[in-house]
């Protein structure tokens, strides 16, 4: 795990030790993510500088210094991430002739580039990548990303200089970048309002995107000649939707009881693959279905207890700590946990915007960062469950969706959306009571008042998909919100209207841009390599081939996930109801965090910056405050954008 950063001149630039300096200059912004070492490399005729911090994980000698260039000297690389199949991958190539120096998978990647080419190798690589691939020869930059986006790829344009890196921060440090005001993209803040995050292609500047998962791009010296040339399509070498197809197309025909067998020995494999460390290894363990999984998978194939880490809180409600203790005492792990209060949870907000380095506000970044600050402590690698959900249909939007539309669809739209508008018309108490007395006939609407809201917004949709939008949405018209903003179109996936459709869509951009986002960047915070062993493209892929009575039984997800579990814990010490990493933020607002939302929600400020209506952000502000709306999602989107707005661009 590591930082990359880099730019590509349009022409021969300054010369080498210049073109050095920016670019490390460039990587230094992002020395939280490599502590252990920083190169640099240049080549002035070609006007292109590679930058380069290292977390040292395998081969700690010199041999893994990065930049890196290929034993015949074609090709050098920057390289974020970890191949795991780099073992079989070197003995591959030795057979083809192949001679290394060191034992890194960086210098693997590199020879496979020489035998076998950019596109070509990225379909062998196992891993979770991003990386900048110079070709001396042909004259090219390469950028490409790994198949589900765990490692980030930033990219975009100062002038006639592509630059890019792991995060903006490094982009930031170029001395043509321009921060100002006008560089904002009031679409991309749009969608932060919408979706708690900005999805891919966006940024929350104009000129820089974000490579998408699974993405390949290739730019020349003279890219800057046209906007066609600026900005080529990236060429997916995986693609999610085609995997979910052919899924689709060819399910497994597998009795249960080798289906569970086929996902164990697969997903055995690839834990044991990501177990690979010259450096002291952990997991993350919430004592739930997934994280269990990986952890008693990494302790049935290790010879010494396996370090665990665990987050507990004293909010009642939010606290999951003793469930992960129980799985713990029955693998044998060497467990620590660490109870953290509120002042603990408080003291981490005003770090946020630094840490995020994009406006990010899924509020489980704060315990997220708390887990990875733990395990660092200890290890320098952590496995974690993330990805669960989406590759094996953990969420009950995946079973409501299609359940809500069915019940739906027959009711004629506009009436549909007339019950809405007048129940949404009506003070929360009176709705709350009207909802209370219907409550014998309809048990679902007993749901806290921010899942009625959400419900609500459901009723006139006009089809599935539009359901899945709005359950995914915060505001139903962020744009409304955002003054000047026109929110850019969702980009349409062809995917099927059913159980696999939502899974995939989830992978193509919540997966992304929300959950990996918010790992990497809490983790790398404090230099923590995370590792997600579900994401491995060889377990998606056997996934999406499962029919949906192993994904979905009896109204559970995860169903055959669960049955690979039961066969090392006990499913007693595992089956809750399902609970998410949450921190109590809307109490938060009106008690602890009260004064620090009110300076950022000023009213003063907010006109004076011009980013959001300040009349309609106030009124939610006092509705929240009063206790006659929770608005904590909403306000919570808009305070990470203003704390963001804020930070020392030199932290």
């Amino acid at each position: 795990m590591c930082g990359i950063s880099g730019f590509l001149e349009a022409g021969p630039g300054a010369a080498n030790a210049a073109l050095e300096a920016v670019v490390r200059s460039m990587a230094l912004a992002i020395a939280h993510r490599g502590p252990d070492d920083a190169g640099a490399w240049a080549d002035a005729s070609a006007g292109v500088a590679l930058g380069h911090r290292r977390l040292s994980i395998l081969d700690l000698s010199p041999e893994g210094h990065q930049p890196m260039v290929s034993r015949d000297e074609r090709f050098v690389v920057v390289f974020n991430g970890e191949i795991y199949n780099f073992a079989a991958l070197r003995a591959e190539l030795e057979q083809l002739g192949h001679r290394f120096r060191g034992h890194s998978d960086t210098e693997v990647m590199l020879a496979a580039f020489s035998q076998w080419g950019c596109e070509p190798s990225l379909r062998r690589f196992a891993g979770m990548f991003a990386f900048a691939l110079w070709d001396r020869e042909a004259r090219l930059l390469h950028l490409a990303r790994d198949r589900l986006g765990e490692k980030p790829l930033y990219y975009g344009w100062c002038g006639a200089t592509l630059v890019f890196g792991s995060e903006l921060r490094a982009l930031e440090k170029h001395p043509a970048f321009r921060r100002e005001p006008d560089q904002i993209d009031r679409g991309a803040l749009a969608l932060l309002l919408r979706y708690n995050c900005i999805p891919a292609p966006h940024t929350i500047y104009k000129n820089v995107r974000k490579l998408p998962p699974g993405a390949l791009l290739t730019f020349r010296a003279e890219s800057a000649s046209s906007e066609a040339t600026r900005w080529p399509a990236p060429a997916a070498y995986w693609s999610a939707v085609d995997v979910a197809s052919r899924g689709a197309a060819d399910p497994l025909k597998l009795s249960d009881a080798a289906a569970r067998d086929e996902l164990d020995k697969t997903l055995r494999h690839v834990v044991g693959e990501q177990m690979v460390a010259d450096v002291d290894l952990g997991a993350f363990l919430s004592g739930g279905v997934d994280s269990s999984t990986i952890v008693a998978l990494m302790q049935a194939q290790s010879k010494r207890p396996v370090k665990t880490f665990t987050i507990g809180f004293s909010e009642e409600g939010y606290d999951e700590a003793a469930h992960a203790r129980e799985v713990a005492r029955h693998l044998g792990t060497e467990h620590t946990e660490l109870y953290v209060g509120a002042r603990e949870l408080l003291d981490v907000v005003p770090r946020l915007a630094t840490m995020y380095d994009e406006p990010f506000s899924d509020s489980s970044q704060i315990p997220t960062f708390l887990v990875s600050q733990l395990a660092r402590k200890h290890v320098t690698v952590s496995l974690s469950g993330d990805g669960g959900d989406e590759i094996f249909a953990g969420y009950n939007r995946y079973l409501w969706a299609p359940r809500i539309w069915r019940r739906m669809r027959p009711v004629p739209r506009p009436l549909r959306a007339a019950v809405a508008a007048a129940m949404r018309a009506l003070p929360e108490p009176v709705l709350r009571a009207a909802l209370a007395l219907a409550s014998p006939l309809l048990p679902a609407m007993r749901l806290p008042m921010d899942k009625i809201h959400k419900a609500l917004d459901v009723l006139d949709c006009a089809s599935m998909e539009e359901i899945y939008l709005r359950l995914r949405s915060h505001l139903r018209d962020p744009a409304s919100v955002v003054l000047g903003a026109t929110e850019p179109a969702s980009p349409s996936f062809p995917v099927r209207a059913d159980l696999r459709g939502l899974q995939c869509l989830d992978a193509l951009t919540y997966l992304p841009d929300d959950i990996l986002a918010k790992v990497d960047r809490a983790a790398m915070a404090v230099s923590l390599e995370s590792r997600v062993p579900f994401l491995d493209h060889r377990v998606v892929e056997l996934a999406w081939r499962l029919p949906e009575h192993q994904r979905v039984r009896d109204g559970q997800g995860k169903w055959l996930l669960r049955q690979v579990l039961y066969q090392y814990v006990p499913r007693e010490l595992v089956e809750r109801p399902k609970a998410g990493f949450a921190v109590p933020v809307g109490a938060w607002l009106r008690n602890e965090l009260r004064d620090w939302a009110e300076a950022q929600l000023s009213e003063t400020r907010l006109r004076n910056e011009g980013f959001f209506d300040a009349g309609l952000v106030r009124a939610r502000w006092d509705e929240h405050l009063s206790g006659r709306r929770d608005w904590q999602y909403h306000l919570w989107d808009v305070l990470m954008f203003q704390a963001w707005l804020a930070r020392d661009p030199r932290a």
